[in-house]
């Protein structure tokens, strides 16, 4: 490896690449790291810990009214915007610094610039030219924008962060997590929102239940869920924005966000010239081991498009660095993988879901319940929980763990691990619940709902 600048070159500052980096410095390698925006990624930025933030402050909303039912009195509130976006930046760039630090203690050499792969060995970075003998590429993804006319005048998610003002009326164009969160967010805030989506259900690819539940709450909370429609046209107006509907009508607005996907990014690093294979979508085609077709090039996190969550992607960089440099050929482990939602109400899953689990097994149970929890018998609000099991009826075992509701995230995170164990239902039967919590419904379910009628053969 002396022949090369570095053992490790890695491309992108983010959860993927810094974790990557800091393990393989640790096992004695000459590492670089690579970061032309920020380090921390988009999570750390413009994702996950900002995004959660903002959820924060949006339930004040609901907290203020509901606190009447339990005898309080809150007098007039007020929210400022400005303040909040302020002590977000405050708290990012104090996280900035923490990346910074643990790379600087690793021994890992941080390079703020743009890299760009010359040929499979050479990287310019910032105008200059290094060798490395092993490459990792994390560069992550970026907001895909739809190309109609006037969509320069809409904004993503990453612009969402750095408003100035907020905006009275939004228009958010997805059915993606990211769509539903910021629906949430900016409706507690105070906005008026209208979430627009081009399916007949928005979540594609979470259980049914929860994506039912979840349109019939936030409808509840007065947000304007829209789907089978697109914008088709944005136009700027003297108030606002114009945005013209795929059935014709025309939606008056002040802002525009687009979450209807993100790309890996990809384009314009030179891994063609590196002869790095992409699959259609621009994402890096890896193997078992994050390794491209490239033997001394790999790439983890959401530039490959796997499972497209920050801790896989740090998972992933841990794996590389273990297999690369430390000889332990580690396999990053992409099954059951827990996750959240933070919508208005929270969603969490992990394993599968009711209809993967129909196609996968010869039969299964299911166990659902739905209930107002304890906490809006006083506050008066009308919100209901949804909880699901579902269940391999031949082995018992559980397939999949289900919730919409308040403290989704912090139950569900406790069942991956029984469900990562091979928990079988009977091993929930016999746990006892704490009691009064929502989280108790999940040790009594007792009866599996009935099946569902099977369709006439066509």
């Amino acid at each position: 490896m002396a022949a090369y600048d570095y053992d490790l070159f890695v491309i992108g500052g983010g959860s993927g690449g810094v974790r990557a980096s800091r393990v393989a410095a640790g096992y004695g390698a000459r590492v670089a790291v690579a970061e032309e925006r920020y380090l921390g990624g988009t999570c750390v930025n413009v994702g996950c810990v900002p995004k959660k933030l903002l959820v924060y402050a949006s339930h004040y909303s609901e907290h203020f009214a509901d606190a009447a039912g339990f005898g309080w009195r809150v007098g007039e509130s007020r929210f400022d915007w400005p303040t909040l976006i302020a002590n977000k930046n405050r708290e990012i760039a104090r996280l900035n610094g923490v990346y910074r630090k643990l790379l600087e203690e690793a021994g890992v050499e941080i390079l703020m610039a743009r890299a760009i792969l010359r040929d499979a060995h050479t990287i310019d970075v910032g105008g200059r030219r290094v060798t490395a003998a092993h490459i990792l590429i994390a560069v992550g993804g970026w907001p895909a924008i739809p190309p109609i006319p006037g969509a320069e005048h809409a904004i993503t998610s990453n612009e969402a962060f750095f408003l100035e003002r907020l905006p009275a009326r939004i228009a958010i164009v997805g059915g993606g997590y990211i769509a539903c969160e910021f629906a949430g967010i900016f409706h507690g805030l105070g906005s008026h929102v209208v979430q627009l989506y081009r399916g007949p259900l928005f979540l594609r690819g979470f259980d049914g239940d929860i994506r039912s539940t979840l349109a019939e709450e936030m409808r509840k909370k007065g947000i304007d869920l829209r789907f089978q429609l697109e914008i088709g046209k944005i136009e700027k107006t003297a108030k606002g924005l114009a945005a013209t509907l795929t059935n014709g009508e025309r939606l008056e607005v002040d802002q525009v966000m687009f979450a209807a996907g993100r790309a890996p990014h990809t384009k314009g690093i030179g891994l063609e010239t590196a002869g790095v294979a992409l699959d259609a979508k621009g994402a890096i085609i890896v193997d078992a081991y994050s390794r491209t077709n490239v033997p001394h090039i790999y790439a983890v996190g959401d530039v490959t498009d796997r499972i497209n969550l920050t801790p896989v992607a740090i998972a992933e960089g841990q794996a590389f660095a273990e297999t690369v440099f430390n000889k332990n050929p580690t396999r990053p482990d992409h099954a059951d993988v827990p996750s959240a939602v933070f919508s208005q109400p929270e969603i969490a899953t992990v394993g599968l879901s009711e209809e993967a689990a129909r196609q996968r097994f010869a039969a299964i149970d299911v166990y659902r319940t739905r209930f107002r929890p304890l906490k809006h018998t006083l506050s008066g609000r009308d919100e209901r929980v949804m909880m699901k099991l579902v269940v391999e009826r031949a082995s018992d075992k559980v397939l999949g763990a289900h919730m919409v509701g308040e403290g989704a995230a912090e139950i569900i995170q406790g069942l991956a691990v029984a469900i990562k164990a091979g928990a079988r239902k009977s091993d929930f039967d016999r746990t006892i619940g704490i009691h009064p919590t929502a989280a108790e419904e999940f040790v009594t379910l007792r009866k599996p709902v009935a099946e569902p009628e099977k369709k006439a053969a066509e």
